[in-house]
């Protein structure tokens, strides 16, 4: 997991699968830069998420609801086919923004 701050927004690259066995870790580090810099946009970049379970939604609903006690938004972007479907069955795009190829969903 890769990350950047700019001003108000913080942007995290993920990759590889999100699941039961690395939700924890990465669960703890999203949190943590949360945290530390107070973001008031996060950006969870899915472009090199190879796999994604009902444990990656826990990661995208628990960032929202953090953002959520800062006032602030998640977007979620570049997220490839097998993730979007499990996005789109949990109805995610009522409280988080999905883009997708420069397209709001």
């Amino acid at each position: 997991m890769d990350y950047r701050i700019d001003e108000t927004t913080a942007t995290i690259s993920i990759s590889g699968e999100l699941d039961h066995h690395s939700l924890r870790e990465t669960s703890l580090e999203v949190n943590r830069i949360i945290d530390t810099y107070l973001p008031k946009t996060l950006v969870l970049d899915m472009a090199g998420v190879r796999f994604m379970d009902s444990s990656g939604l826990a990661l995208v609903i628990g960032g929202s609801r953090k953002m959520s006690e800062l006032n602030g938004r998640v977007i979620v972007k570049n997220v490839p086919p097998q993730p979007m479907k499990v996005l789109n069955a949990a109805g995610v795009s009522r409280f988080v923004t999905i883009e997708t190829t420069g397209k709001v969903v």
